[in-house]
């Protein structure tokens, strides 16, 4: 590859759905849910409709985390940031700690980014609007959460934000899922009031992330049926969105009801992990195939349209498959 690698995107995200895309991932040990808790981040390559790996983004290094949880990458004026979940303490195997990490290096001659900086973490504790996810004992989907960092410039005003996953602080609910935000100011990130909440109705809104199309801002999430709440749990697990006029919102539901994509009745758990682009691709992992064992691989590409409150499959990458 040359310097001026396809696929990447100056100010936005690296190949998060084009030829080129960081993806978390873990060793196949029969139980999906062991992937929580041996998992780095890797480069994946689209190639010829398939996907290659070529292995782990970021070299060991001594860090006080135990695993790499998932976030985004920013290439800006030749160095790329990785913005990632740093999960559970080296100190202790097995936790479910959770802090938004950083670490940034430039891209070599070749193309590629070497020469890693130490990774740091971007803010200081949970602050007043986040409950802290800093809990070693826990389970999946009923865990609280401070993860997958996606970054996002704001075209009206230049101004940088990370929307992540986090859980409402000072809730009386379990169900207390909260779509975070941190602005970047002068030198730091500060934490700031969430975009949204589900308070009552969900406790997971999984992998927050931001768009700007046609004028309007759409935040985006995916979430488990088994994360709603009782008495709701006939809600399909899926892509889901609201809309708003600006970063400062009313935000409103996208379709009426939030939904934007979902799993077949019949296969609840086919895919997971949606993630939308800024060109509207949207990438998501295969979660449980139809023998009931985990798939762990890209699912195929999905292509999202969008018209102002409404959200709906364009066309599926058949190509795409993993």
């Amino acid at each position: 590859m040359g310097s001026g690698t396809p696929g990447w995107t100056p100010g936005g995200s690296i190949g998060t759905c084009g030829r080129f895309r960081t993806r978390r991932a873990g060793a196949d040990r029969g139980d999906p849910a062991l992937r929580h808790f041996e998992a780095k981040i890797h480069w994946l390559e689209r190639r010829d409709g398939g996907w290659v790996d070529h292995g782990a983004v970021l070299p060991a290094m001594p860090v006080p985390y135990e695993r790499e949880w998932a976030g985004t990458a920013l290439l800006d004026d030749g160095v790329v940031t990785l913005f990632f979940t740093a999960a559970g303490s080296a100190a202790r195997a097995g936790g479910y700690q959770q802090e938004l990490w950083a670490t940034h290096a430039p891209l070599g001659e070749d193309g590629w980014p070497a020469g890693w900086s130490q990774p740091a973490p971007l803010v200081t504790g949970y602050g007043p609007h986040y409950m802290p996810a800093d809990a070693h004992e826990g389970a999946p989907g009923t865990i609280k959460a401070f993860r997958d960092p996606a970054y996002f410039r704001d075209p009206a005003d230049g101004a940088e934000y990370l929307a992540f996953t986090a859980s409402l602080a000072g809730s009386a609910s379990a169900f207390n899922g909260a779509f975070g935000l941190a602005r970047k100011g002068p030198s730091r990130w500060a934490l700031t009031p969430p975009c949204l909440h589900a308070e009552g109705v969900n406790n997971e809104l999984e992998r927050a992330h931001l768009v700007f199309h046609g004028e309007h801002y759409y935040a985006f999430w995916s979430t488990q049926t088994a994360t709603f709440a009782d008495g709701l749990r006939h809600a399909p697990g899926g892509l889901y969105g609201m809309v708003a006029d600006s970063m400062a919102g009313p935000w409103r539901p996208l379709n009426g009801t939030g939904l934007v994509l979902a799993n077949p009745a019949d296969r609840p758990q086919q895919t997971y992990s949606w993630y939308v682009d800024a060109d509207l691709t949207v990438c998501s992992f295969v979660d449980v195939l139809p023998d009931g064992s985990f798939g762990g691989v890209p699912a195929r590409l999905l292509q999202l349209a969008l018209d102002g409150e409404h959200a709906g499959l364009a066309r599926c990458d058949a190509e795409a498959a993993g």
